[in-house]
């Protein structure tokens, strides 16, 4: 069996005064809070949602 890639991902900026389709791809991530971090498979889905919102978040680890 293989492990599964994942990221790990943290909130770098608020998002206040945001628009609200990247509110909601926050929140789709599970982020909300700054400097929260999630842990994340690594699929094509989450990454399109990563780089949509790559000014507010950062990729700090990448496992697997």
């Amino acid at each position: 069996m293989t492990a599964k890639k994942t990221i790990v991902v943290k909130q770098i900026r608020s998002a206040n005064r945001r628009p609200d389709v990247q509110t909601q791809t926050l929140k789709g991530l599970g982020l909300n809070k700054l400097h929260r971090t999630r842990e994340l498979e690594d699929t094509l889905t989450v990454r399109g949602m990563v780089n949509a919102i790559s000014h507010l978040v950062v990729i700090v680890e990448e496992r697997g």
